[in-house]
């Protein structure tokens, strides 16, 4: 079995290697996989181009655009087959690489997944897989660590947010001793810790504040208040022109109820139900297993195919088992 010493100086020898790279994000792209995309290509220089699993930028978070080569990005609608390396950053399984990105990843023969989900079971050539860290941006950076790479300013903003937003500020019980220890070690390159943190958590739009006081206001509770739960239906998103990065941090804020120990968020779908689940202590991915999905012990997602109330109906039966 290759050693992870082995993988590094391979995924660095690759990189260096290639003549066109395309590092692909997950769908609905947050904080984590943008933030690594951004330090991978600020590495990788103008050989590598960043796709965002979206139809157009003006569907993914806002407030990430402050992130070195994020506009610059390419699109599901503007990706061409060119490239002879290809990178998936924070996709947890190859159902999270979609459209033409998808027939992009199956053609290549040289493929990687860097990635930090448990639930990961390895679908790239070359799978850099950390389970249990922080973010994928900590794999990235004890990848570039171990290659012996400098970490510039410009790498470390993206590390830096992609840490910061996959900790929660460094409130989630994924924040380890060795993952401050890395934050601190990328405020010493000189980026802007509070500036970052700024673009990530303020300055929202208006109907996102009212679109989660709806939805948070609207949630319901089961199981002796040890379940809630909220449903965005096509006609919520059509009433507050919601964007898709609108829902992140609904169900955290639904988890910190007291009392809570399971919170869902479930999204209506043109293919089926979308769901978010949080969970103060039990393992989430229990749940989730169940309907293919997968995350983390705490935070996990699936897509379930059915009719949003039906999905509903089957989550909180799944739930209930392990309370």
């Amino acid at each position: 079995m290759i050693s992870y010493f082995q993988m590094e100086k391979e995924i660095i020898n690759l990189i260096k290697k290639s003549s066109r790279t395309l590092i692909i994000t997950h769908v609905n792209p947050d904080g984590d996989t943008l933030g690594t995309a951004s330090a991978l290509k600020s590495f990788a220089k103008d050989k590598a181009d960043i796709l965002i699993q979206v139809k157009d930028k003006s569907q993914y978070p806002k407030m990430y655009e402050f992130l070195p080569h994020i506009n610059s990005a390419l699109n599901l609608t503007n990706v061409k087959n060119i490239y002879d390396l290809i990178i998936a950053v924070d996709v947890a399984s190859i159902d999270r690489i979609v459209e033409n990105a998808r027939k992009i990843f199956d053609a290549s023969s040289n493929t990687i997944a860097i990635d930090h989900h448990k639930t990961n079971k390895g679908y790239a050539k070359i799978n850099y897989i950390k389970g249990g860290l922080s973010s994928a941006s900590e794999v990235l950076w004890g990848l570039f660590k171990e290659a012996d790479i400098n970490i510039t300013k410009e790498i470390a903003t993206g590390l830096y947010c992609g840490i910061l937003t996959d900790t929660g500020c460094f409130k989630y019980e994924n924040t380890s001793a060795k993952t401050l220890e890395i934050a601190s070690q990328l405020a010493k390159t000189g980026i802007n810790t509070s500036e970052i943190a700024d673009f990530c958590y303020s300055n929202k739009p208006k109907n996102l504040i009212l679109f989660q006081n709806y939805l948070v206001s609207s949630a319901k509770f089961c199981s002796n208040d040890k379940i809630v739960y909220t449903l965005i239906t096509k006609e919520i998103i059509e009433k507050f022109n919601a964007k898709d990065e609108y829902t992140e941090g609904i169900c955290e804020t639904l988890r910190s109820i007291e009392g809570v120990e399971i919170a869902f968020v479930l999204k209506e779908t043109d293919t089926g139900t979308k769901v978010s689940i949080r969970t103060q202590q039990l393992d989430a991915t229990k749940i989730t297993d169940k309907f293919r999905g997968g995350g983390h012990r705490r935070a996990a997602g699936c897509t379930i195919k059915l009719e949003i109330n039906e999905a509903l109906k089957k989550l909180i039966e799944q739930a209930e088992t392990l309370l």
